[in-house]
């Protein structure tokens, strides 16, 4: 099975870039930070509360509250004078049915996981707009947003509204700025069993990927490094898929013709 280069043996020029991570504590988040930190950038993170003992510059900072991303930018320029890279990780969902969740619900979901990154890029596009170099932002997205989502409706409609807002970004932005997604499908993350069960369930759930295993947070951060990095600078407005191969299409598991 290949596995992830290391940083030893991989360097995509990021060494002395500033990134900000938003929810680069935990899961994901975790695995984009320790890339970019691996290649030399300073890594800052955001989430609504403090973390204790993180290796990176941290900030508590509520992504839906416009002052809050405000201070947090502020903070940024001041600083470290610019910002290079924004990824925009922090997002997510629990699990509801679309019939029985609240319309306040569904107003917190889109909210987080459209309009804050939203609000997160417009704050990050005022200070790369004054750099030399400009800047790039990074959006991780979700398979979610490209297929039935059941149990958590806001999210994908949500996910599918962010990965069209990367294009619409990437044209009004430019050229200063690049904009691209990725497409996340599953990821084992120290909240694997909660998603998809114990154990062996996370198994069962693996081995349908053509892969043969979940995402790991470092193929995410892997991925976000190279469309950040200048080996990317004519990418924009693109989108790149992360699923392991995709999802087999559930009428083949019923067809007589695959057995």
């Amino acid at each position: 099975m290949t596995r992830p280069h290391s940083a030893d043996a991989i360097n995509v020029g990021l060494a002395g870039r500033v990134v900000l991570v938003t929810g680069g504590v935990r899961g994901v988040g975790a695995g984009i930070s320790s890339v970019f930190a691996e290649q030399g950038a300073t890594v800052i993170t955001c989430a609504r509360r403090a973390v204790e003992t993180l290796p990176y510059e941290f900030h508590c900072c509520d992504i839906r509250d416009e002052d809050s991303v405000a201070r947090l930018m502020s903070a940024i320029g001041e600083e470290h004078g610019r910002l290079d890279v924004l990824v925009n990780n922090a997002g997510g969902s629990p699990y509801a049915l679309a019939a029985e969740a609240t319309p306040n619900f569904h107003r917190k979901i889109v909210e987080l996981n459209l309009l804050a990154p939203l609000l997160v890029s417009q704050h990050a596009n005022a200070l790369m707009q004054e750099q030399p170099n400009g800047g790039s932002i990074v959006n991780v997205c979700s398979v979610s947003g490209r297929r039935p989502s059941p149990g958590t409706a806001a999210y994908g409609a949500a996910k599918a509204g962010f990965e069209n807002l990367t294009a619409t970004l990437a044209m009004e932005w430019a050229p200063k700025i690049r904009v691209n997604a990725l497409v996340v499908g599953m990821v084992e993350t120290e909240q694997s069993e909660l998603f998809y069960g114990d154990a062996e369930s996370v198994a069962r759930v693996a081995s349908t990927v053509p892969l043969g295993r979940l995402a790991r947070p470092a193929d995410i951060g892997w991925a976000a490094a190279f469309l950040a990095s200048d080996l990317a600078s004519y990418i924009s407005g693109a989108t790149l898929e992360l699923h392991g191969g995709g999802e087999s299409p559930p009428y083949l598991a019923a067809s007589s013709a695959n057995k």
